[in-house]
């Protein structure tokens, strides 16, 4: 099992997702992989996979993942993460809307 650990800005959008009534739904699927990501990284659900236009917060040569949070829905929620800083560690970079 992984440890999450959120940067500054995924804490806030997650807090902001989290705390609005009217996203309860998101927040239950945003929980619901995070807590994938945590125990199982490659859930299948996740569907993660490496993401090159975010940097790695400190290590340029690590690799930053998506996972999704959403599937089929317009603008569906992405996870974007990394492993570390340290074992068994799982840093959330950003919890956003897919383009």
């Amino acid at each position: 099992m992984f440890e999450l650990k959120f940067t500054t800005a995924a804490h806030d959008q997650w807090k902001k997702i989290e705390g609005n009534p009217s996203t309860a739904g998101l927040s239950k699927q945003i929980k619901k992989s995070l807590g994938y990501l945590q125990t199982n990284p490659k859930h299948p659900s996740l569907n993660t996979h490496p993401y090159d236009s975010i940097g790695h917060p400190w290590d340029p040569k690590q690799k930053v993942f998506e996972a999704y949070a959403q599937n089929n829905t317009p603008s569906a929620y992405r996870i974007f993460w990394c492993y570390g800083p340290d074992k068994k560690q799982i840093t959330i970079i950003a919890i956003t809307p897919h383009p």
